[in-house]
């Protein structure tokens, strides 16, 4: 599913102009972004949470040239569901085979 998909979904279930949804989800998720660039997570109940992880320094390997490279400790987001989003996915996702 696409931004647009999203769009297009919320417009028909609710009847408001696809402009003013797309202009509400652009809204939405800059404010996400903006709040974990701040290093502030944000909890949305019954959904889940967009949390700030911290990665610790690490050494690495550069292989084409056989070389050994420190990673620096660095923030990147990450998103935990909430238990009720996990259950409902576990019980309406069905494995294709």
């Amino acid at each position: 599913m696409t931004k647009a998909d999203i769009v297009n979904e919320i417009s028909e279930q609710t009847g408001i102009e696809k402009v003013a949804v797309l202009a509400t989800v652009e809204a939405f998720m800059d404010s996400i972004k903006e709040s974990l660039e701040n290093g502030e997570n944000v909890y949305l109940r019954g959904f889940g949470s967009f949390i700030v992880k911290e990665r610790a320094e690490k050494t690495g390997r550069n292989i084409s040239k056989n070389t050994t490279i420190i990673i620096p400790a660095h923030n990147v987001p990450a998103f935990k569901p909430a238990k009720t989003f996990i259950e409902g996915v576990k019980t309406k996702v069905k494995v294709a085979g």
